[in-house]
């Protein structure tokens, strides 16, 4: 018999036991308005008050005392969170890990008249990200901070400072010491002296754009991945390099052929001398070399015929570089989108060749000494948007047709060449050029400047923007990395922020 009840109360005593899990669990879980369990909240990760301390202190010295952060923003990386500010966990605890100063969005942190670095800064122990834009007008002049940047260097990887003109001084040395950096952005400041030879050894380093400001001295010779003291490995190549708009002198270190993985290089704009290195041409990944508005000298390299990446080629106002067009070998460029080499003192005949690149789309060779005829050829490049030959001393007959002159419209250029005439034709002519009278007898050269009636020289030139950030690529990359960054940008990097209007004209639709 008390077996017999024994084995009864088993299974009642299981079927409790069930239920009151069933119902601890659903006193957990709770239900919402329509009766749906919700699982139960749990509790916020911490912010070590330290950690929080030096955020609010930090973010003070920038944007003003007045700023009350513990008052308006009490759980910075939580419910109250802090426009241009990102938190990740580590270990469960909440650390600052992206802060953005600068009128990005309406209620972006932006910087007091009287802003300053402070030494909290360097307290965030865990911060990835460093950016100011717009902080430092030129009624601030200041510096970047020489010294405490090796507090960041097992943490930062990307340091930016954007349009600041108020940010003046030298580039600290110090910044070489960022081990993690991967994107060192200085754009559009007001920063003086010598690149520090230092950031040739940030081997991280992905995007590093220093344009637009007033450095002087020679291109590091460290940045190129050949040097001993530097072992990149092949995920962590520099990929955008562009110091355009300064005042660098000097010759190109041949050291930059070693960036195996370079996809930009952009050195426009300053007082560069010397040679194209032939060291270049291990350049095998690169997009775009833009050289313009330098001194260089000796002629177009050969070597940028083998470089079958290469989709931009931009070496304008270097007068004293000189040379010829190669003959042959055009066809090897299959990728090459533009190539201007106006106003670099090339001699010679235009070779047909240079009708066999496909995805040419804009060719710039106006202001030189080019002699000979124009090749017909040309006309059918299957890409081109724009083509300016005006200011040479080509002769003969133009051989185009007036649907080509209909189609490329003020983007084509033939003017100030005397020796020039075109054919009559009907819809269509180029500006500038005066009809030959004789198919067998084209006018005769004479002085460029004493054209009149249909031969007169009209005021345009081809020059290309000068260059940025891809940006829209490289970054464009980076940018697009890093970018572009990127990136230059973005391109430009990656990173393009270009100021003209003959560049972007090919954008149109030349059908």
């Amino acid at each position: 018999m008390g077996r017999a009840r024994g084995g009864r109360l088993l299974p009642v005593l299981a079927a409790l036991f069930v239920a009151l899990l069933l119902i601890s669990g659903c006193a957990a879980e709770g239900e919402d308005e329509q009766g749906s369990p919700v699982p139960a909240e749990e509790p916020e990760a911490p912010m070590e008050d330290k950690e929080k301390a030096a955020l609010y202190a930090a973010i003070g010295s920038f944007v003003g005392k007045a700023w009350n952060g513990s008052g308006l923003f009490p759980d910075p990386c939580g419910q109250t969170p802090i426009q241009g500010v990102s938190c990740d966990l580590f270990n469960g605890v909440w650390y600052p890990t992206v802060v953005s100063i600068g009128p990005v969005l309406d209620n972006s942190l932006q910087c007091a008249p009287d802003a300053r670095f402070g030494p909290q800064l360097f307290d965030l122990r865990r911060l990835k990200s460093l950016t100011f834009y717009a902080c430092f007008p030129a009624a601030n002049p200041t510096t970047i901070p020489a010294a405490s940047w090796d507090k960041l260097s097992g943490t930062l990887e990307t340091l930016e400072f954007r349009s600041n003109p108020g940010l003046s001084g030298a580039i600290p040395a110090s910044l070489g010491r960022l081990a993690s950096l991967r994107s060192l952005v200085l754009v559009d400041n007001n920063l003086t002296g010598a690149v520090p030879s230092e950031l040739g050894g940030l081997a991280k380093l992905r995007r590093l754009v220093l344009s637009g400001n007033g450095l002087s001295g020679p291109v590091p010779a460290t940045l190129g991945n050949n040097n001993p003291q530097l072992r990149r490995l092949d995920n962590e190549q520099l990929l955008i390099v562009d110091m355009s708009k300064n005042s660098l002198t000097g010759s190109l270190p041949p050291s930059l052929g070693g960036l195996k993985g370079l996809l930009k290089m952009d050195l426009s704009n300053n007082r560069l001398d010397g040679r194209i290195p032939p060291e270049l041409a291990g350049l095998e990944s690169l997009t775009l070399l833009d050289l313009r508005n330098n001194s260089l000298t000796g002629g177009l390299p050969d070597f940028v015929l083998a470089m079958p990446a290469l989709q931009d080629l931009l070496l304008s106002s270097n007068p004293l570089l000189g040379g010829t067009l190669m003959q042959r070998g055009w066809e090897k460029m299959a990728s090459l989108a533009t190539l201007d080499l106006s106003n670099v003192g090339l001699a010679g005949a235009i070779p047909e060749s240079m009708a066999a690149m496909p995805r040419l789309r804009f060719l710039a060779l106006d202001h030189n000494r080019l002699s000979g005829t124009v090749p017909a050829k040309l006309a059918a490049l299957p890409s081109i948007g724009a083509m300016y030959l005006n200011g040479n001393n080509l002769t003969g007959a133009l051989e185009f047709s007036a649907r080509f002159y209909q189609r490329m419209g003020s983007r084509f250029a033939s003017w100030d060449n005397p020796g020039l005439c075109t054919a009559e034709t009907a819809g269509g002519a180029p500006t500038g050029v005066a009809v030959c009278k004789d198919a067998q007898d084209p006018p005769r050269v004479g002085v460029r400047d004493g054209m009149d009636g249909g031969g007169r020289r009209p005021e345009a030139s081809s020059s290309l923007p000068a260059s940025s950030s891809s940006s829209a690529m490289v970054a464009v990359l980076w940018w697009s990395v890093l970018a572009q960054g990127m990136a230059m940008a973005t391109l430009r990097g990656w990173d393009g922020d270009g100021d003209g209007n003959k560049f972007r004209s090919i954008n149109a639709d030349s059908a």
